[in-house]
């Protein structure tokens, strides 16, 4: 499904979230930010733009790598770095072909492990979580920013009825894919952990210190914990 929509991933993103996904990515940056130049690792890349953000912030020396499980993804993500390089301020992202539930790295290496919108794809969602804070270094951070459903009595329900009726129309009708990816959409974001429940999945793989803020009236979800170091 992935692969269909690859193509018109990023407009579909700016367009349908009218340019907002910018800003959720700024500020997930500049919430957790780089220190030192231990590596960072970005899951569910997709076409690269939260490995991108961060390699924005972090010094020259400090390793990039988004992992994806779409190939085609992967290559709109390395095709982007080509074209544009300053997007990353001369700075390298590696991108690779790997399933966030059995991630190719060894134990505490990554000083920021984050994803982007992409943890409700992970069919199994504590265990992508767990692969997360197993690479993540001792006293670095798991990183999530994820869609929700607003709560506020007001714009949740006109939100709701956007999300469930003009969203999919739009997006299938823009993408043209065969799997009706933009109908998908709704439904994970529904049925995804918010908020505490989250934080919740958070500690109990293993991660301490979890917090999290709504993003545009709740539209969207910045988590983030901290990895023991003992």
């Amino acid at each position: 499904m992935f692969g269909e929509i690859s193509a018109r991933y990023d407009f579909m993103n700016h367009f349908l979230s009218g340019g907002t996904d910018y800003y959720w990515r700024w500020k997930a940056v500049r919430t957790i930010r780089p220190q030192g130049d231990a590596p960072i690792l970005d899951v569910c890349t997709g076409t690269g733009d939260l490995a991108f953000a961060f390699a924005k912030q972090a010094s020259p020396e400090t390793e990039i790598i988004g992992s994806d499980f779409t190939h085609e993804m992967l290559e709109i993500a390395r095709k982007k770095q080509i074209d544009k390089p300053g997007r990353t301020n001369g700075q390298t992202v590696q991108f690779l072909e790997a399933d966030t539930q059995y991630l190719p790295f060894e134990d505490d290496k990554f000083q920021i492990v984050s994803v982007a919108f992409g943890l409700r794809n992970v069919t199994d969602t504590m265990m992508g979580l767990r692969e997360m804070t197993r690479v993540c270094l001792p006293g670095g951070k798991v990183v999530i920013l994820e869609f929700a459903m607003p709560q506020n009595r007001i714009i949740g329900p006109l939100y709701g009825w956007y999300f469930r009726n003009i969203l999919p129309r739009l997006g299938q009708w823009f993408a043209r894919n065969k799997q009706s990816a933009y109908n998908y959409l709704p439904e994970s974001v529904s049925e995804f952990p918010y908020g505490e429940e989250l934080l919740k999945m958070m500690r109990e793989a293993g991660l301490t210190e979890v917090a999290w803020k709504p993003l545009t009236f709740g539209v969207a979800g910045l988590y983030w914990g901290t990895k023991p170091k003992s």
